[in-house]
């Protein structure tokens, strides 16, 4: 897959992982809105939000 996500879950982007297991990875937002702003993904690709 081409998307940003699918590349930080294949560590071919790098992040700043807080958290991972089987099912997902979240690591801290580059541009973040607030103190804390963690972003978290399914390791699953999805289209969209209605195919979770």
């Amino acid at each position: 897959m081409g998307c940003i996500f699918c590349k930080i879950v294949n560590n071919e982007v790098p992040s700043n992982r807080v958290y991972e297991d089987d099912l997902v990875v979240a690591f801290d937002d580059i541009q973040p809105l607030a103190p804390v702003h963690t972003i978290v993904i399914p390791r699953k690709h999805y289209a969209g939000i209605n195919d979770l």
